[in-house]
């Protein structure tokens, strides 16, 4: 923040002695000239030689508060600088650099002689002292500076610390805490760890906040854990290499209980219960009303191409070398020095953030001693080298434990020269370069000989050398501060980049960005899945985590989310002063729920209130006497089936309540068990997340309730969509805000050859995606460092009138874009360039701002950043554009297997699974049956066909129509019995075929066309077949040539001798043959044991009798005989898969039992017949007769449901099932029965 007004001219009146520089071209060209608009002199400053080396340094005389900087080329010349860097410092000594942005160093400077350049600084400097450093200058001339600094004068009181001082503020007992607290202080340390503030409470409570590695730590501990025994304890960790003897601004406020911790620009908010006070001040210890500065000089090795070459004394037999360095890489030359008269020399090096010493003689290396670990952690680190003789050792951190000692077969006698951080390129030390990579991080307290370096008279170059140095600074930023990794991906880094670890995080990409999981079951489903668990992460790359659920993958796609109180649960002795409240934890967070739900096209939630002499409404006062509460938090009175507000059940809504006097069957308030169950789907007010029942504390009264699970269908965002009918139309949408990270995904569809699908301007920056032409995808933008694009080529063209999906990302390491299953192109940032996508026009999509040729087709499901834009809403008020787009079938219809048909809908596509032998939402799903022994399924084809044309049952009439010319027939199969029947047609005329297993357990195909000779016999030798897996049979036959293929072997091709033409074929059989029918002897012993085992997904043409047996039983023409039993076993890898059947059995009834009905229509036309007086005693005695059995039945199969039931449900839901059900067999038999 910058003071009211604070822009007055700091340089013009300071005296000539203010000014100093690297060095001078002449004294007419000194710095004192380089004041902005004036001519004194040559007219500004100008170094000896131009490099990047020199510098131009104003004092200010005292610390001052900086707001702005301006810059000039040298009058009337061709002088001028075109970038710099601005440093700062408090001594003259140890300066930082100056940074705009996160990564941005330089400043753009003049472009000619006089125009003056004004910068305003985005964050004031507070400092003495100010150092222009030129990195680029006019190539036709040399570097010529004239300056002007804004800013005004700052004052502040400060106090030194000798590290046992302090000072005391004592607690005022007249001041009461204030509202508002605030703690601020400005500190400056070369030590990483110190405490820099300690204050306790009366109760025990206490802060403290203390200097930790280079990090500021705000502890708060709020005194007594009984008092306070949840975050009892908050232990903050802020900034990194604070202890670089700069200032560092933290604020603490508390108001009431929420806490801002600031230090410098990072914040963290956080709640915490407790006081601070005012307080008076003492101090004791040796305390200076002043800033001491320690006049240490570090350097900083740019790249890996810096050195420092330092001077030795050539043959000494003992050597010592220490020195601190801090870097985040790990690895780096830190020294190298040739052995005197020697073939060889010694590194001093880092390897996986360890010091190693490399000993080498021609070439060869003698010995390698490791000291330290970890030692690329961003801290200061000293390590100490000495060598006497033959004896090497390494000290690091002055840590005994840490230090390392080794006995040589070689004298050493040091060089004559030390090479830090690397060595130059163009030496006679090849032995050098090649060996490891150069050091990028800071060095200091250099010392050679026990004779400490003074690296100013190495920047003057009076001794040593140097390359890429920038010396009395360090350099070094954590760019893990602030972490750009999101979604909690791990943050490390090396000098120059950061790197995110998106392990266990849920999401991919550079910075952890794009989420790995799919946004809603429905898009899991046009992927091709099956019913199954999947996480799903419903705002895709925005800041909600994935949570796992279940989809039902059914014509419609339901998600199906639990919770943690499935069962029926019996209440008793509640009542209004003891209410009985239960609340219902999900598998997600209620956030999580909320974005489901609003993506869902329907949401529903079954809630059941069973009751006996337990009411929801009290009728004398009109106040609910159980309700429950939804994510809105607000208590809801409307139960299961019925709509909001109306403080109804089902029944009040239908007018069906036992009492019509109420609007709840519960309300009637009766001695036995009634209930008020149905579906909750007012969107916003689900998931039930609490009950609450007041109403069971008379005597003999009793409740239970059971909630299901929270289920959701469909997903509006997967298919919303919009058509761009002409090149000029299209949608806007208020700004993208994308800053740091970016990213967009949608589905296109176009016959179009090129179009651009969304543009967002700046003033300078923009994004822009676009089909570049029919093959290309082409994303562009630009963040500040000019403009960039990723482009992704196809093979096939994209304009072919089916969906493609397109995904782009964008953040502050790289860019990327994905089409289809294409690999993914990216391109990767600049390393210290612009990172902040700034945009500030409409988004538009469909077209362009710049009038380039806009999009022809369809765009859908367009998502910003896991954010969906509503493209149908804003194209039903856009002309020439359409909501919704038509044709899914060409993109999806590969989805529908085994002869499915796609179907278009509104939203989407669904696959008829008519003519397959399958079913489930993609026709994939196999329907097995278990065949008994003696089962018989026969499907008729006269009636097929007599349907089919519409005609009339006579013979003739349909005879014609069902010559077949050709068959295309598939199935699988599992037995160990031999032989068996497997299929067998036949027809009017005494032709037919018959696929059996013969004794051998090979397969048989007989096929007899005409009914003169004998039947075509072929045989498929592969293996016995009936060896308990399953087999995978397909036969084709067209005319008089026949394909057999058997569990994805090779086609094996047959012709017939018997004829080409299928007569008039009459019924298809699968398992035994029960009609008389003439065939060949080898049928006939398959047949009289039919077939006992599984058969699978059986098709002939486009008929599936086995399909019709089991699920259109009623309306198809098929005749089941003897025991046949739905099975999984098609799917089944076991031998023998009856354990897993599901009993369906079509012996005793024509459809299964619903367990929940009773068979209540079994008896019900008994009393219709039986009539008259005579009849009194016969009617009375089959009244008694039909309740016992009627109630025998009912226990039955109740006691057949308790039996499934106890097994996954509590004792308790099974008990009040057996009292509902006996009651209901009670009620029932009354009605029915008792006259």
């Amino acid at each position: 923040m910058f003071n009211y007004n604070c822009d007055d001219q700091l340089v013009s009146a300071l005296p000539q002695s203010s000014f100093s520089s690297s060095s001078e071209l002449s004294s007419s060209h000194s710095p004192g000239f380089a004041r902005l608009n004036r001519r004194e002199g040559a007219g500004g400053w100008s170094p000896l030689v131009s490099s990047k080396y020199q510098w131009l340094q104003i004092d200010l005389g005292e610390r001052t508060e900086i707001t702005a900087v301006a810059t000039q080329g040298g009058y009337g010349s061709s002088d001028w600088v075109t970038s710099y860097l601005l440093m700062f410092s408090d001594s003259g000594r140890n300066w930082k650099q100056y940074r705009q942005e996160e990564s941005i160093w330089a400043f753009s400077g003049n472009t000619n002689a006089d125009s003056v350049v004004y910068y305003k600084l985005q964050h004031s400097i507070k400092a003495r002292f100010l150092r222009f450093v030129p990195l680029d200058w006019n190539p036709n001339g040399r570097i010529g500076m004239r300056i002007e600094v804004y800013g005004c004068t700052y004052g502040s009181e400060v106090v030194g610390f000798d590290g046992k001082s302090y000072l005391i503020y004592t607690f005022n007992q007249k001041h009461m805490s204030a509202q508002k607290d605030v703690i601020s202080l400005k500190f400056k340390t070369m030590q990483s760890d110190g405490i820099l503030l300690h204050r306790e409470g009366q109760n025990g409570d206490h802060i403290t906040l203390e200097l930790i590695k280079g990090k500021l730590c705000l502890l708060i501990n709020l005194g007594d854990t009984k008092t306070h025994p949840s975050n009892a304890q908050i232990n903050i960790t802020l900034g990194s290499l604070l202890d670089d003897q700069h200032w560092h601004s933290v604020l603490i406020e508390h108001f009431n209980n929420q806490v801002n911790f600031t230090v410098d620009k990072h914040t963290h908010h956080f709640h915490a219960k407790g006081e601070f006070n005012y307080l008076d001040l003492d101090y004791k210890g040796n305390l200076s009303f002043s800033c001491l500065e320690p006049q240490v000089i570090p350097v900083t090795f740019l790249n890996s191409s810096s050195y420092l070459i330092l001077p030795g004394t050539s043959g000494q037999d003992d050597l010592f070398i220490s020195f601190q360095f801090r870097t985040w890489n790990k690895e780096g030359l830190l020294l190298y020095s040739k052995l005197h008269e020697a073939s060889g020399g010694f590194f001093l090096y880092l390897s996986d953030g360890k010091v190693k010493i490399s000993l080498h003689k021609a070439g060869k290396a003698l010995s390698d001693i490791i000291a330290g670990a970890g030692l690329n952690n961003g801290q200061w680190h000293s390590v100490s080298f000495s060598a006497k003789r033959n004896r090497i050792s390494v000290i690091v951190d002055n840590d005994v434990t840490s230090s390392a000692h080794a006995s040589i077969p070689l004298q050493i006698y040091s060089g004559d020269a030390f090479y830090f951080g690397g060595c130059p390129s163009n030496g006679n030390i090849s032995e050098c370069n090649t060996s490891f990579a150069g050091f990028q991080g800071c060095m200091r307290l250099i010392s050679v000989g026990n004779k400490a370096v003074d690296m100013i008279s190495v920047q003057k170059n009076v001794f040593g050398n140097f390359s890429d140095l920038q010396i009395d600074l360090c350099g070094i930023i954590d760019r893990c501060l602030p972490n750009y990794c999101e979604h909690g991906g791990e943050c490390s880094q090396s000098w120059n980049s950061f790197y995110c670890n998106c392990a266990n995080t849920g999401y991919k990409g550079a910075t952890c960005h794009y989420p790995i999981y799919e946004q809603s079951c429905e898009a899991y489903k046009h992927r091709g899945n099956t019913s199954g668990f999947y996480n799903i992460d419903s705002d895709g790359s925005g800041p909600l985590g994935p949570f796992l659920v279940y989809c039902n993958m059914t014509d419609t796609t339901w998600t199906i989310i639990q919770h943690n109180n499935t069962n029926l649960t019996r209440v008793k002795t509640a009542n209004r002063e003891n209410p009985h409240a239960v609340f219902f934890k999900y598998s997600a967070s209620l956030d999580q729920l909320q974005d489901t739900i609003n993506h869902a096209e329907h949401c529903e939630q079954e809630l059941a209130y069973h009751c006996k002499k337990s009411r929801l409404l009290d009728k004398a006062d009109g106040m609910p006497l159980s309700w429950w509460i939804g994510r809105t938090n607000e208590t809801q009175t409307y139960w299961g089936g019925s709509l909001p507000a109306v403080q109804k059940c089902a029944c009040g809504l239908e007018g069906t309540c036992i009492d019509s006097q109420h609007y709840c069957n519960c309300d009637a308030d009766r001695d036995e068990w009634t209930n008020d169950t149905g579906f909750l789907s007012y969107k916003e007010h689900l998931p039930v997340t609490e009950i609450v029942i007041t109403d069971t504390g008379r005597p003999n009264s009793e409740a239970a309730y059971k909630l299901g699970p929270l289920l959701c269908r469909g997903d509006r965002t997967f298919w919303n969509s919009a058509s761009f009918n002409t090149e000029t139309s299209y949608l806007h949408f208020p700004t993208f805000h994308g800053e740091l990270s970016a990213d967009v995904s949608f589905f296109f569809k176009t016959t179009a050859s090129s179009g651009v699908f969304l543009e967002n301007l700046g003033i300078q920056d923009f994004i822009r995606i676009e089909l570049y032409s029919p093959s290309e995808v082409i994303f562009s933008f630009d963040v500040g460092n000019g403009p960039s694009e990723v482009t992704v080529q196809s093979l096939a063209s994209l304009n072919d009138n089916q969906w493609h999906y397109v995904k782009a990302e964008r953040n502050i390491k790289e860019a990327s874009l994905q089409v289809d299953q294409l690999p993914q192109r990216s391109h990767s940032a600049p390393p210290d360039g612009h990172i902040r996508l700034q945009l500030n026009s409409q988004l538009f999509v469909g077209g362009t701002a710049s009038r380039q040729k806009g999009f022809l087709g369809c765009i859908r499901s367009l998502q910003l950043n896991g954010m969906a834009l509503d493209l149908e809403e804003r194209a039903k008020v856009t002309p020439g554009v359409e909501p919704g787009c038509p044709g899914h079938c060409s993109s999806y219809g590969n989805l529908c297997h085994n002869d499915g048909k796609c179907r278009e809908k509104y939203s989407g596509f669904s696959c008829d699974c008519t003519f397959s032998a399958y079913a489930g939402p993609f026709c994939k799903k196999e329907i097995s049956a278990y065949f008994g022994t003696g089962t018989s399924v026969t499907y008729n084809f006269q009636e097929y066909y007599t349907v089919a044309r519409n005609a009339s049952s006579h013979a003739s009439s349909f005879y014609a129509d069902m010559t077949l010319n050709r068959e295309a027939i598939t199935f699988a199969f599992r037995t160990t019995r031999t032989p068996s029947l497997l299929l067998y047609v036949s027809s009017f005329y005494k032709e037919y075929l018959s696929v059996i297993l013969a004794r051998n357990g090979t397969l048989q195909i007989r096929y007899k066309l005409d009914s003169h000779q004998d039947p075509d016999i072929f045989s498929i030798n592969i293996k016995n077949m009936a060896d308990g897996l399953l087999q995978h049979v397909k036969i084709n036959r067209e005319e008089e040539i026949l394909f057999v293929e058997v569990n994805q072997n090779e086609r094996m091709k047959f012709v017939l001798s018997s004829g080409t033409e299928f007569n008039a074929i009459k019924s298809l059989t699968l398992g035994k043959i029960l009609e008389n029918s003439d065939v060949d002897e080898e049928t006939m012993k398959a047949n009289s044991q039919g077939f006992i085992g599984c058969l699978s997904s059986v098709q002939f043409n486009h008929i599936a009798p086995l399909k019709a047996a089991l699920h259109h039983s009623s309306s198809a023409p098929v005749i089941v005989k003897g025991r046949f039993t739905e099975s999984n076993c098609g799917t089944l890898s076991g031998a023998d898969s009856t354990s897993s059947e599901t009993t369906h059995s079509f012996a005793d009834h024509s459809g299964p039992i619903d367990e929940g009905e009773p068979l209540a229509n079994a008896i019900r036309s008994d009393s219709a017949i039986i009539g008259g007086v005579i009849a009194v005693v016969i009617f009375i005695l089959l009244c008694i007769t039909a309740i016992a059995i009627r109630i025998y039945k009912k226990k039955v199969i109740y006691s057949k449901n308790e039996a499934k039931g106890s097994e996954n449900e509590d004792s308790a839901e099974s008990a009040l099932k057996s009292e509902l059900s006996m009651q209901n067999t009670a009620n029932e038999n009354q009605k029915e029965y008792f006259f």
